[in-house]
C-alpha cells in the first residue's frame, strides 16, 4: 500500500478530526497514513519545504506554499465569532497593544497575519517575541511581554491566568468582513500527486472527519489524550469551536473568506502576490 505522511499537531481538534483515520474505522483503499504530530508552526515551515505528503498548515503560509501545495476542501479551522485573542494582565487599547511587547506563537500563523492586520502594521514596525503557544501565558505572567496572542485552548482558559482580553481577532474579523468568519488552518497536499489521487484521498480525509461527527463521544475521549489540562466538556467546547459544519466543507463564505483574508493581506503589503485559491474538486 502507498504510505502518505500527514501532518497534523496533537491538538484535541485535530486528534478528533482524524480519529476515524488514526483507529483504522474508516476504509482507506489502497492507501496508508503515517501521521506526523507537530505543532502548526514546524507543520507551516515544513510545507514551505514541500515534506510532507498532506500537511495542517495555517492559511497565512499557504500563501508562501500554493506553488507546491493544493487546498483540500475539507479540514478548516474557522473563527466563526471568534479566533485568536489578544490578552494581558490589564485592558490595553489598539493603540496601547502597539506600543506594547507582544508574544506571538509563530510568525506563520495566521493570528501572527490578523494581529498585523488589525494594527495596521507590517512585523517590523512593531515588538514581538516568537514563543511555543503553550508558553505564552508563562511569558506574559512573568512580564518578559506585556501582551500574549493566544490560540488553541487557551481562549477558553485566559480567565484562569486572571488575563484580560485587549482584542478577539476572530469578532474584530467578523465586525469588518460581513460576518465572514477568520480563516485559521487548512489542509493541503501535494501537487505532486495526480489530480484524480488528491481527490481520493481528500474523499479519505472529509470521511475521517465526517466519521467523528457521527460518533462524537468516542472521538472526544480520543481526543481528551491530545487535551492540554482539560477536562472532557472543555475539549468538547473546543473541538465544537473548530470541528463542525465548516470543516466538512469550507463552502462559498468560508472560500470567500480566505480570498478576503488572503487580499488583504497582499493590499497591506504583508505576501508578496494576491493568492488565487485552488482547491482539490
Amino acid at each position: 500500500m502507498p504510505l502518505l505522511t500527514l501532518g497534523h499537531s496533537p491538538d484535541p481538534d485535530d486528534a478528533f478530526m482524524f480519529y476515524g483515520l488514526a483507529k483504522e474505522l474508516i476504509p482507506t483503499g489502497d492507501f496508508k497514513f503515517a501521521h506526523i504530530l507537530q505543532d502548526i508552526q514546524t507543520l507551516n515551515e515544513r510545507a514551505t519545504r514541500g515534506e510532507l505528503d498532506i500537511s495542517a498548515i495555517s492559511i497565512h503560509a499557504y500563501a508562501y506554499v500554493s506553488d507546491q501545495y493544493a487546498l483540500l476542501p475539507s479540514g478548516a479551522s474557522m473563527g466563526d465569532g471568534y479566533g485568536p485573542m489578544l490578552v494581558a494582565r490589564e485592558h490595553f487599547s489598539r493603540a496601547q497593544v502597539a506600543q506594547k511587547r507582544i508574544a506571538v506563537p509563530g510568525t506563520m500563523t495566521s493570528a501572527f497575519l490578523a494581529l498585523q492586520l488589525w494594527l495596521g502594521k507590517k512585523a517590523e514596525s512593531f515588538d514581538f517575541i516568537v514563543v511555543p503557544f503553550d508558553q505564552i501565558f508563562k511569558t506574559v505572567q512573568s512580564g518578559a511581554a506585556d501582551v500574549g496572542l493566544i490560540i488553541h485552548e487557551g481562549q477558553l482558559t485566559y480567565q484562569n491566568e486572571g488575563l484580560k482580553v485587549c482584542e478577539d481577532l476572530g469578532l474584530w474579523w467578523g465586525r469588518e468582513n460581513d460576518g465572514l468568519p477568520l480563516p485559521l488552518g487548512g489542509n493541503v497536499i501535494h501537487k505532486r500527486f495526480a489530480p484524480a489521487t488528491r481527490k481520493t484521498v481528500s474523499d479519505i480525509l472529509t470521511s475521517s472527519i465526517r466519521f467523528g461527527l457521527d460518533h462524537r463521544a468516542p472521538a472526544v475521549e480520543h481526543a481528551l489524550g491530545y487535551a492540554r489540562d482539560m477536562g472532557r466538556d472543555l475539549a468538547d467546547r473546543f473541538v465544537g469551536m473548530y470541528v463542525n459544519h465548516w470543516t466538512l466543507d469550507y463552502g462559498e463564505r468560508g472560500r470567500e473568506s480566505i480570498r478576503r483574508f488572503l487580499g488583504a493581506a497582499f493590499d497591506s503589503g504583508l505576501i508578496s502576490h494576491r493568492q488565487q485559491l485552488e482547491f482539490v474538486t
